[in-house]
């Protein structure tokens, strides 16, 4: 097995000093969450009734691939198809809110944007609705595909295929995108469907899981070998640069079709919160590593660990750049509490309909101390949930002048997870949390007792709301300004 960089100069390919340019080709499906309780059973039939609280809606199929690659930084086009009707509009509303063009959506009017609703219960799914009309495109429809792809294909690049099945990627758009791109193009990577690979052949990549390579090649993937003829067969049936498989639990493999590269990657032990969308997940981080001009095995270790973040999420959800570096840098314990403010406020939403309460608290946290220890205790035995918001490290220098942080963001938030009255982690860039506190809401704010002159930020707004704040004690004689004068490093407090 072949070597790659250690694992902090993985971290480089996460802000490259150019944007990778990435076209994304596919099948859009709108996914809406319909969020409530059951507590009876209904009296017409033996199932459960949902008592609706609230309703959201989440970008799907090459939708969700497109957003998990624009969050990581890249610049990004989508082509799909889409209806005329309120579904579309939310889809490009969806694109518009994380910077994703979405001028090259075609328009159909004889068939509805693609939609799946999930009747969703203390975030167990109780029922989903697919609404959709498979079959031929329209040779109009077509056309405005060809026509959008042939513009963006000699400037981008990567392009990803993203195949659920639905009728987008016809015959002739892949083989205008996979077999006519020459040889200068741009790599192509694949997340196919179905049985016949052959549809795809001259694309750069293809990323089956372990089923679906067993259903397209025929060979029952148990032991290492098998895995390697499967990827062997997918490489000759597709004229494949290489092929990696998904293993779920066991990692991903890949080979390359001359043999010269050959990875096995072991997934990181983590908890499976639900696995929809981590094969998008997967995709657009190697789509974007690529376009970032990473080598292809830095690319799949990169992928490998945002996989692993993505399981531990409920629903079809968008990685970031510090949750992945968290990922890589921490440990799997301390990198699932990491996470970006959306997905805070995802996580919370759950904690909240089971009822928890949620405590917030925040600081620069530079270098950590007993007294934090306390401190931090004392705040999660308020409630449930202990959430804790730290100042970036351009917030960090603002408000205390260099040299600080001592540490880094993505240190101070790892060190912060590893203790065990801490739930979840997350960053802000203003030199106040207040945004930050409006998003989440907490029952609880706690701040230091040296506070209590000084107005605490969020006061207004959490008691508006029915929560309280709490001002705890601080351990005397510890601080960060009285560690640092005592190494001779110089301090403005």
């Amino acid at each position: 097995m072949s070597a790659g960089a250690d694992r902090r100069g993985l971290t480089d390919w996460l802000r490259p000093e150019r944007k990778p340019r990435v076209l994304v080709v596919g099948d859009m499906i709108l996914d809406r969450y319909q969020y409530g309780s059951t507590t009876r059973i209904s009296p017409e039939a033996p199932i459960p009734v949902l008592a609706a609280s609230h309703e959201e809606d989440r970008l799907g199929g090459c939708g969700n691939v497109a957003a998990n690659i624009a969050s990581l930084g890249a610049e990004v086009h989508c082509i799909a198809v889409v209806g005329r009707d309120e579904g579309a509009a939310r889809v490009r509303e969806l694109l518009g809110v994380v910077g994703v063009d979405a001028s090259e959506l075609v328009a159909d009017g004889e068939r509805p944007t693609i939609r799946k609703t999930r009747l969703v219960s203390q975030s167990q799914q109780l029922l989903r609705i697919d609404e959709e009309r498979i079959g031929p495109l329209a040779v109009a429809v077509e056309q405005a595909l060809l026509d959008h792809v042939a513009v963006h294909l000699p400037e981008v690049d990567v392009v990803v295929i993203s195949d659920y099945g639905k009728g987008t990627l016809t015959d002739a758009v892949l083989e205008r995108i996979c077999r006519q791109r020459g040889a200068d193009g741009p790599r192509v990577l694949v997340d196919p469907k179905g049985k016949d690979y052959t549809r795809y052949r001259g694309a750069s990549l293809l990323t089956p899981n372990k089923l679906e390579a067993e259903t397209a090649t025929g060979v029952s993937i148990e032991h290492e070998g098998d895995v390697r003829r499967a990827a062997e067969v997918l490489c000759a049936q597709a004229d494949l640069e290489a092929a990696v498989i998904t293993l779920g639990a066991k990692g991903m493999y890949c080979r390359t079709a001359d043999g010269s590269g050959e990875w096995s990657i072991p997934a990181q032990a983590r908890a499976v919160y639900d696995v929809t969308g981590a094969g998008d997940t997967v995709i657009a981080t190697l789509a974007h590593a690529l376009g970032a001009g990473a080598p292809l095995y830095d690319a799949l270790r990169l992928a490998n660990a945002a996989g692993g973040i993505a399981v531990q999420r409920f629903g079809v959800a968008a990685i970031t750049p510090d949750e992945l570096e968290a990922a890589l840098v921490g440990s799997v314990h301390t990198s699932s509490k990491i996470v970006a403010r959306d997905e805070l406020v995802r996580r919370l939403a759950a904690e909240r309909a089971a009822g928890r309460r949620i405590v917030f608290t925040n600081g620069c946290f530079d270098v950590l101390h007993v007294g934090h220890l306390d401190y931090l205790t004392e705040a999660r035995s308020l409630g449930d949930v202990l959430v804790i918001g730290i100042n970036d490290d351009a917030s960090v220098t603002r408000l205390k002048g260099p040299p600080r942080p001592v540490n880094t963001m993505v240190d101070r938030a790892a060190l912060l997870a590893g203790m065990e009255c801490v739930s979840f982690v997350t960053h802000f860039d203003a030199d106040t949390p207040l945004q930050l506190i409006e998003a989440i809401t907490p029952d609880v704010l706690v701040k230091g007792e040296d506070w209590a002159d000084k107005g605490v930020v969020g006061r207004e707004w959490v008691e508006q709301h029915g929560g309280r704040v709490v001002l705890a004690q601080i351990r005397e004689g510890h601080s960060t300004t009285r560690i640092l004068q005592q190494l001779g490093i110089e301090d403005i407090d």
